[in-house]
């Protein structure tokens, strides 16, 4: 069987139109092909009895899943909010939906934010920016240090990918991306708990031996890690040093296992 996902065309939600309408293949999650309505992303949904889609995602209502007029959907904001609603123009470029109930889950109490320095490959951010989202990280900020290489940053398509995440991890709030900012602009944070892990041969707790507070950050170093000068200002901004294990993680990796702890 050809691997969808590698496709040029590809699109999240063709992948689960596909996978909703195939439920036997092997390995594939129960969970996604056992939803009873299909979900789009759109940022305004609150406040409206009739919404007209965008362009995009009446293409893949109309086009994709060839949903007609009566038929129902759920649309999600990335702000908590939920809406089932059913087609009443299933126009290809226009679709107008009727909302017909709405649902707010509120946002967790501990909020997590991962700052990670940019890594060359980018499809390796794109893994960490999913992941990311699916553990429930709250804020994702990449950094630029002294030892980026890369600063190309996509925010449109960044953006993208965690929308995919939200949806497929079954999620109401959606991670806040921001643009690369500086390393000594991130030291300026407001949290209550501030962590950085490196791999210089300081003293560093490990971070497993902390008693979490609901507001806590991490920062994550680059390839090739944090400069000492780095370390030395964020020990001066308050952030404490952290190992997240007896083993040198990929930037990625090391973004992945600080969620999973910060948020499992």
């Amino acid at each position: 069987m050809k691997d969808l996902t590698k496709h040029r065309h590809f699109k999240f939600e063709h992948y689960l139109h596909f996978l909703y309408t195939n439920p036997g293949l092997p390995g594939f999650p129960f969970y996604i092909y056992s939803m009873a309505l299909p979900v789009f992303f759109e940022e305004n949904i609150t406040n409206t009895k009739l919404l007209t889609l965008s362009e995009e995602t009446s293409k893949h209502v109309v086009q994709v899943l060839r949903m007609k007029n009566g038929e129902s959907l759920q649309l999600t904001d990335g702000n908590g909010n939920i809406s089932t609603a059913k087609i009443v123009d299933d126009h290809k470029k226009k679709c107008t939906v009727s909302i017909i109930d709405q649902q707010f889950t509120p946002q967790k109490e501990q909020k997590i934010s991962i700052a990670i320095g940019l890594v060359k490959n980018s499809s390796r951010l794109e893994w960490f920016l999913e992941k990311a989202t699916e553990i429930g990280v709250t804020e994702i900020i990449p950094l630029v240090t002294d030892r980026t290489e890369k600063q190309n940053f996509r925010h449109d398509r960044m953006q993208q990918i965690l929308i995919a995440a939200m949806i497929q991890s079954q999620q109401a709030w959606l991670p806040k991306l921001h643009a690369p900012i500086t390393f000594e602009k991130v030291l300026t944070s407001s949290y209550e708990q501030k962590l950085i892990a490196h791999c210089e041969e300081n003293r560093k707790q490990n971070i497993t031996d902390f008693r979490l507070s609901t507001s806590v950050q991490i920062l994550i170093g680059p390839e090739g890690d944090f400069t000492p000068h780095e370390i030395g200002l964020a020990l001066q901004h308050n952030y404490t040093p952290v190992t997240l294990g007896n083993t040198r993680l990929r930037t990625e990796t090391a973004g992945v296992v600080a969620a999973t702890i910060l948020c499992i």
